[in-house]
């Protein structure tokens, strides 16, 4: 028989190429399918992994004869997962996750900087590689286990060593700890768990990169009935309309709030644009009955409350 065309060559490799458009209307191609045993090949070939869409991606011309020639220069690689390993001794940082491991199920959690925590995590997603020179890199990178945990994904895929999968691994963690700290204050008097409800608003917004206006509203019982983002902006500006914030009070049949916004700055004293602002909704609110319980400004390095503040 003769040689198997290019087409039929991909296809067997387990590969599928695709064209598709660039936003500015240049044409691009994607090579998905089961692609990790052929990266060095399709790296060869001119190929850019992107580790958020799961493709190889090719600018230019039509790929296909240059990724198959790449592939036949370079075949599928057997992946062991013992290259680590010199005449059969273990790689050193195999005794330094299990022991990392039975330290923190023998309740030395608290005693773990934030770099072990994280390396605990990466466990799960980076096999047979030392993951601390990571840790360390993407704690100072963010500034602190909350940062890695609230990073946008593209600033995630930024760092080579970081998968996709190590990625998703990240964002479920992340949110997973805020539905826990939302639990805390579901169907309860907020009022009587400020600490919680400042425990859930710091893990929610604390190290976003932009501002976000959201509010609690509450039941006359002060209990929660509403949690929602009203606006998302720049890193330093929120525009709130008080008119939509009361309209909604409204539809909700809510009889209070609790008006919360971040400041990425890190620095969570409130700003003038911020006091008129809110002495705008209260009165507003006090007109038909709503109460303004307080204003929260959350940040990376604390919060401030306006009604300690006695501003409210």
């Amino acid at each position: 028989m003769g040689r198997k065309s290019d087409t039929e060559a991909l296809s067997d490799a387990g590969l599928t190429l695709a064209q598709r458009q660039t936003t500015d209307g240049t044409p691009e191609f994607h090579v998905a399918g089961e692609t990790h045993p052929y990266r060095h090949a399709l790296r060869h070939a001119g190929g850019n992994w992107n580790k958020l869409k799961r493709v190889w991606t090719f600018a230019g011309d039509d790929p296909l004869p240059g990724i198959i020639s790449a592939i036949r220069e370079k075949p599928a690689r057997s992946e062991h997962g013992l290259e680590d390993s010199v005449g059969g001794n273990k790689p050193h940082y195999w005794g330094h996750r299990q022991r990392l491991r039975d330290r923190f199920m023998a309740g030395d959690d608290k005693a773990l900087p934030d770099y072990e925590l994280l390396e605990l995590l990466l466990f799960s997603s980076i096999p047979r590689v030392d993951v601390k020179p990571l840790a360390k890199q993407l704690i100072e990178r963010f500034g602190s286990l909350g940062g890695v945990l609230a990073a946008e994904p593209e600033r995630l895929a930024e760092l080579d060593q970081v998968s996709y999968a190590t990625i998703v691994m990240l964002k479920a963690v992340g949110a997973a700890g805020l539905r826990l700290a939302r639990e805390e204050i579901a169907e309860r008097p907020v009022l009587s768990s400020w600490d919680k409800l400042i425990a859930y608003c710091r893990a929610g917004m604390a190290h976003d990169s932009r501002e976000r206006f959201q509010i609690l509203f509450l039941n006359a019982k002060n209990a929660v009935i509403a949690d929602e983002v009203q606006q998302q902006g720049t890193v330093d500006h929120t525009p709130v309309y008080p008119r939509e914030v009361i309209k909604r009070a409204l539809e909700l049949g809510a009889t209070a709030l609790i008006m919360v916004h971040n400041h990425p700055s890190g620095d969570p004293t409130p700003s003038q644009a911020d006091i008129d602002m809110t002495q705008e909704v209260a009165e507003a609110a006090e007109t038909l009955g709503i109460v303004l319980h307080d204003h929260l400004i959350i940040s990376r390095n604390g919060h401030s409350s306006f009604k300690e503040m006695g501003l409210l």
